[in-house]
């Protein structure tokens, strides 16, 4: 197949990464894969003056910034500017993906010969990605593929019961693995560090200060792409934009993962920690109930430190005995969630696609969507 991806603008977000994943292994499938990008977009004069007004500066723009299509086998093509992408910009192809709400309408506009249009939907809730900015776009003549149960329940709970193809993220385990283990000689957390507040750095932080009250020689370890917008706690080691080896002995060396967030779309750190024999500590955000369901970490109330730090002090207080065998389900669980079954998903959802543009599919009756609301 001729594939290609509209991305709203490449970066090292989790978003983006999978779907350099997903380029990267169709491509050495035998596809034809592109990734079509706008630039980062500029920061306007509104934007710039409240964020003065609050105190908190100008908003710096760099538009060299690193991606996950860095050194990539998937060409990258960049516009000239932020901008939706028109047929000018997209070579005629089998199917082109919308990867982002705002791209499910560019790719809704683009002429048939561009391919059949799917919509790869991974999350709501971003910056700029509210729910009633989303469900309009559901509706939109697009093949849906989405990553977690929750976020195709919640495609139905607005849109009824509509095609679409399920594709649960994975883990590397070529990348990502560690051998069976014990606990950490010092009780040993991890987590990971975001600005965005739908992260819940702030709830992680809090737990972090409230168990090491209780936990003597609680130590932590942090890794993210952003540098801390304050000054750590003295018992967190920070590890900035990480490689994946670096990663993968970060995840290894802890006793617990700190999954901390408000919303999330999967929540992929939770299966990296887990292919590393790490239980995981996690709200309930993303995939993480069903991920922790057959046992391997514990789920937490959301938007209660006290909560998560009560789950980091009962993990650190396990026996060896008992922290193996949540360790050994942790990692039961990871290893069932392969990049290769994935593939194979996301590839038979866009041959779906195909078939559901030379069907006729979209311009039926039967595919008007009404909201629920």
């Amino acid at each position: 197949m001729k594939i290609t991806f509209i991305i709203p603008h490449a970066d090292l977000s989790g978003g983006i990464r999978v779907v350099a994943i997903y380029a990267e292994r169709l491509k050495k499938r035998g596809h034809d894969v592109l990734v079509v990008s706008a630039p980062k977009p500029r920061p306007t004069p509104k934007q710039q003056a409240k964020s003065v007004v609050k105190g908190k500066g100008w908003i710096p723009y760099k538009d060299d910034e690193p991606s996950h299509f860095d050194n990539s086998v998937v060409p990258l093509k960049v516009l000239e500017r932020y901008r939706p992408t028109i047929d000018a910009d997209v070579p005629d192809a089998d199917v082109v993906i919308a990867t982002w709400w705002e791209t499910a309408a560019w790719v809704a506009q683009l002429s048939p010969r561009k391919g059949a249009k799917a919509y790869f939907m991974q999350d709501y809730g971003a910056p700029g990605q509210e729910l009633e900015q989303i469900v309009p776009t559901w509706s939109l003549p697009l093949h849906i593929i989405t990553i977690a149960q929750w976020l195709s329940d919640l495609i139905t709970e607005y849109c009824g019961d509509i095609p679409l193809t399920l594709v649960p993220n994975a883990v590397d385990c070529d990348l990502f693995y560690a051998p069976s283990r014990g606990k950490q000689p010092n009780p040993t957390i991890g987590f990971n560090y975001r600005l965005l507040a739908s992260k819940g750095t702030d709830i992680a932080l809090k737990a972090i200060q409230l168990a090491s009250q209780s936990v003597p020689n609680l130590q932590v370890i942090g890794f993210g792409s952003e540098q801390p917008s304050e000054p750590l706690p003295p018992n967190i080691t920070y590890h900035y934009r990480p490689s994946n080896s670096q990663l993968r002995e970060i995840y290894a060396g802890c006793d617990a993962w700190v999954f901390s967030s408000r919303r999330e779309g999967y929540g992929l750190p939770i299966l990296e920690a887990m292919v590393c024999r790490t239980p995981v500590i996690a709200t309930p955000a993303g995939a993480a109930p069903e991920l922790l369901e057959q046992g391997g970490g514990i789920l937490v109330k959301p938007e209660d430190s006290a909560d998560m730090a009560t789950a980091v002090q009962t993990m650190c207080q396990l026996s060896e005995a008992d922290w193996k065998i949540m360790s050994d389900r942790a990692y039961a669980t990871a290893v069932g969630y392969t990049w290769e079954d994935a593939t194979d998903r996301f590839e038979a959802g866009l041959h779906t696609a195909i078939e559901r543009q030379q069907r006729g599919d979209f311009s039926h009756p039967k595919n008007a969507i009404t909201s629920n609301q």
